[in-house]
């Protein structure tokens, strides 16, 4: 990872020991903020847990977990596509991950792949190289959306169920650690309402933002939780993945 120094919390901000997204809406939309928080969430248990040697960032963008995972590694690599128009100053590589990946076989102990697979047009080639690259034992921590809107357009390709997620992983060879779906109906419908109003002229983000903030308080504990836990199950926001290259 280059240019350390410069770094700085992006995306997700570590408040009251809960890795969440930032309420900073340059960093995250006011209306995504429940959506970050789940991802967090994952991987703040994840990564002290699995994280470990040499880890690559593959579409790592402006690095947002790097303060989370830097203390369980022993170096960081950072890929991603190039964009002329913003630099990343962390880019030890600039990489099209629809193409072969620019490293050895065996060359990284822990592999990242934060909300990128959807945007992958041949997904189980991207998935093959991963599995190649990655030594033996190595890990592979990553996340999907499902309910989710188009974003980051015309790039959005996929949807993965949790039965292609683990076939196209097992066909490649992985073993699967850990798959769960990460929230549910409460989740969902937090993030339709609140993307469908934001934009209305004087109440549209003041709603969004209750709406987010509410749902933020519903799901940590209690009915919430649960309502969040039992409707994941056929209604999940995302699924998050750990696999292992035996």
């Amino acid at each position: 990872m280059r240019n350390v120094d410069q770094w700085k919390p992006s995306k997700f901000v570590l408040r009251k020991d809960r890795l969440e997204g930032s309420r900073d809406p340059k960093a995250v939309g006011i209306a995504s903020r429940v959506m970050v928080d789940l991802i967090g969430r994952f991987y703040q248990r994840a990564l002290p847990q699995y994280a470990q040697g040499r880890l690559i960032d593959l579409g790592c963008g402006k690095v947002p977990l790097y303060a989370t995972y830097k203390d369980h590694v022993s170096s960081i690599t950072c890929v991603d596509w190039g964009n002329s128009m913003h630099p990343n100053p962390h880019l030890d590589q600039e990489q099209d991950l629809n193409k072969p990946i620019g490293y050895p076989d065996a060359s990284f102990d822990t592999i990242i792949l934060s909300d990128v697979l959807e945007h992958i047009r041949r997904p189980e080639e991207l998935v093959r190289e991963m599995y190649r690259i990655l030594a033996p034992g190595g890990r592979v921590i990553m996340n999907v959306p499902f309910y989710y809107g188009l974003h980051e357009q015309p790039f959005d390709y996929y949807r993965y169920t949790q039965y292609a997620l683990r076939a196209m992983t097992e066909d490649a060879g992985f073993t699967v650690v850990e798959l769960e779906a990460i929230g549910g109906v409460p989740e969902i419908m937090t993030d339709l309402f609140s993307k469908t109003v934001r934009g209305v002229p004087v109440i549209g983000r003041p709603l969004a933002k209750a709406a987010q903030g509410f749902t933020t308080w519903f799901v940590r504990g209690g009915l919430g939780a649960k309502l969040s836990r039992v409707t994941a199950k056929d209604y999940p926001f995302g699924y998050a993945l750990v696999l292992t290259k035996g």
